[in-house]
């Protein structure tokens, strides 16, 4: 784990700053990237239209981000009070923090978080951030695209960003189950069962005329090997007995 913290902790203490956005769109699909990561805090600098039909829209499901979000008219006053910033950006530049990818990033971000409140800044969908608004903050951070196309909407930005945050605060523990999904898997077969199958397989290869035990041996041992690369569940064996079990009487039939 990156602290003592419960993830949901320290995914509370994380704000995603959008500086200057200009497609209300875009706000609402960061508000939905960030929901279904588990951040909630989202801050708006200097907005051109906000709040807007389309953002909501965008959002799905995510309005109650957007109606909780501080609007701010300076990258200051939105980065008040916190202990460490991250800009994201895919611009190298001569002055300000040190570039790292994403994932490294994101320790460093959540290490901070263990302390105190802590962003991500992302910028204007056009032209980025500025060098100034880099400089306000403690790390640069970049997504390592491909070098041959590396434009990301802010959205999708947003959703990298948020996701690597969640598998960062969840290190080493069990991420949340998903809700109202049904387990398609059963139990592993024992090995009993297991064994079970390998007779009734053998069984009814031979009745059928499939297999002579005799010649060749080695047909079990390569079948074995061909079922043994997976662990078998107990569903998954009963299956098979069951297909074995409607080709022998078919067999017989005729």
């Amino acid at each position: 784990m990156t602290s003592r913290l419960m993830p949901e902790h320290l995914l509370a203490r994380i704000r995603v700053v959008l500086s200057r956005p200009s497609h209300p769109g875009n706000i609402g699909a960061a508000a939905r990237a960030m929901k279904t990561m588990g951040l909630s805090r989202l801050y708006l600098v200097n907005p051109l239209r906000f709040p807007d039909p389309e953002a909501d829209v965008r959002a799905t499901g995510a309005v109650d981000v957007l109606q909780q979000a501080t609007v701010c008219a300076t990258l200051d006053e939105a980065l008040g009070g916190t202990i460490y910033a991250a800009a994201i950006s895919a611009r190298q530049r001569d002055l300000g923090p040190p570039p790292c990818h994403a994932r490294e990033g994101i320790a460093d971000l959540l290490t901070e978080a263990a302390k105190g409140e802590v962003a991500l800044v992302f910028g204007n969908e056009t032209v980025g951030l500025s060098n100034e608004e880099v400089q306000r903050c403690q790390a640069a951070v970049s997504i390592p695209t491909n070098p041959g196309f590396s434009s990301l909407n802010l959205g999708s930005a947003v959703q990298v960003l948020c996701y690597e945050a969640r598998l960062a605060a969840y290190s080493g523990q069990r991420l949340p189950a998903q809700r109202g999904v049904t387990p398609s898997s059963s139990r592993a077969a024992t090995l009993e069962e297991v064994e079970g199958f390998y007779g009734h397989l053998e069984e009814t290869m031979i009745t059928t005329g499939f297999h002579d035990p005799a010649k060749p041996k080695r047909l079990m041992p390569k079948l074995r090997r061909l079922f043994g690369r997976t662990r078998l569940e107990i569903d998954e064996v009963n299956i098979l007995r069951g297909v074995l079990a409607a080709l022998r009487d078919g067999s017989r039939r005729t």
